[in-house]
């Protein structure tokens, strides 16, 4: 590991990057981050729904703003490895820019690097035809429109693909597609204007090759966003994650990926780059609930000294800090190794940071909420949401025991090779 810990750094390119990334949430996203909660709370709108959902679901200007600042200035795009379209970063690269990012949950998006569009962005960008890719990359480059993925259905276990049941389909030219999905995230905002869904296209056959993945825009007959889904509370607004109903829904044949059967493959493709991406900002969020734990218990006073003086206390900041250094190194590991022998052979690093990060940052905003004491569970924290957040991170992009399960099985293979 000494070996290649040397390995683990950015290039030179991607330091000054990370340097004017970090400048910028610093200096603009954080201190209008109430800025954003205050302009999005003074605009609330009519979700538009059959349930007829009162809900704040509008775009803060100071979010455009920030946008078009961090655009003049460079910073946009910074994901897509080996791409045209991208900062010509890898995902090592990437993953310190990444970490800066998830200081703030308002600042991907500020990057135009936010969840789901940067995997959606990524799929057009491997698989998309020339035509998908005008029509839908391009203003999503642009930062014009938003997207949501569409994959998670109420009725069946999702973290099993294989149970997906939407159908997918063909009628002439075009394919019918019938289901429900929920967790749909970003499908509530007023830019979203194209979903990547994943389906069913055939009954029979080899069982990962049965689904498939396939464009539809959200302004197609049929489809219908039925609410935003709170999490803990939290309504993740504008954004949100929403049950949306597919029914009869029509679209070109053209609008397939890849061609049908093939979602499984697509699916892994765009998977292991999100993971990297979502562990790298539970790192971020962890860095931001430490320094905001360390500020808290240097200016509080209890049973006659500082907070800080206290063992306890002092035992949380050393664990902290001991388990966000260790999960970044296997983190960027991970991101390492998917740039010198590629996704597939990282499998189990990648699965392993899966469950390594969310997990961390976790314990450490769990400290720092204790912490806090009873302004740790309030809003006028980042704490809180923070610890929300990175609660979804253990069940989205498959839950941990999934990944769990897959990091066994492949320690058993290679105990099995080495005896023969």
């Amino acid at each position: 590991m000494s070996k290649e810990a040397g390995l683990l750094r950015p290039s030179k390119n991607a330091e000054v990057l990370l340097g004017r990334v970090k400048k910028f949430v610093t200096d603009v996203v954080i201190p209008n981050e109430r800025v954003y909660e205050q302009q999005l709370n003074s605009a609330s709108t009519r979700f538009k729904s059959s349930m007829k959902v009162t809900i704040r679901w509008s775009i803060p200007p100071i979010m455009e703003e920030m946008k078009e600042k961090a655009k003049k200035e460079g910073l946009w795009n910074l994901f897509l490895p080996e791409s045209e379209y991208g900062a010509n970063l890898t995902n090592l690269d990437y993953a310190f820019l990444c970490e800066e990012m998830g200081r703030s949950l308002i600042a991907p998006e500020v990057f135009n690097c936010g969840a789901p569009d940067t995997g959606n962005m990524e799929v057009l960008v491997r698989y998309g035809t020339k035509e998908q890719k005008d029509q839908w990359l391009v203003p999503l480059l642009e930062g014009k429109i938003r997207s949501c993925f569409a994959m998670t259905e109420p009725a069946v276990a999702s973290s099993d693909a294989t149970n997906i049941s939407t159908s997918i389909q063909r009628d002439g030219d075009h394919y019918i597609i019938n289901g429900r999905k929920w967790w749909t995230s970003g499908a509530g905002d007023p830019r979203c204007k194209i979903a990547i869904l994943m389906g069913k296209s055939k009954s029979d056959g080899p069982i990962h090759q049965r689904q498939s993945m396939i464009l539809v825009p959200m302004d197609a007959p049929g489809v219908k966003v039925l609410r935003p889904l709170d999490v803990f509370g939290y309504d993740d607004a504008p954004h949100g994650h929403c049950e949306v109903l597919f029914e009869n829904v029509k679209v070109p044949a053209s609008n397939m990926l890849l061609g049908e059967g093939r979602g499984f493959e697509i699916a892994q493709g765009r998977l292991g780059p999100g993971r990297i991406h979502h562990c790298m900002r539970c790192l971020g969020m962890a860095e931001r609930g430490l320094e905001a734990m360390i500020q808290r218990v240097k200016s509080r006073t209890a049973f006659g000294k500082p907070i800080a003086n206290q063992g306890t206390i002092r035992e949380a900041i050393a664990l902290s800090r001991l388990e966000i250094d260790q999960a970044r190194l296997l983190t960027l590991r991970a991101a390492h190794m998917m740039d010198t022998i590629g996704n597939k052979n990282a499998k189990a690093e990648i699965a392993m940071i899966k469950v390594v990060a969310p997990n961390v940052c976790l314990k450490v905003l769990d400290r720092a909420i204790q912490a806090h004491g009873g302004a740790g569970v309030s809003g006028d924290f980042p704490v809180a949401r923070f610890w929300a957040q990175a609660r979804t991170l253990r069940l989205a992009d498959g839950p941990d025991e999934v990944h769990l399960a897959q990091i066994a099985r492949i320690e058993l293979e290679k105990s099995t090779r080495s005896k023969l």
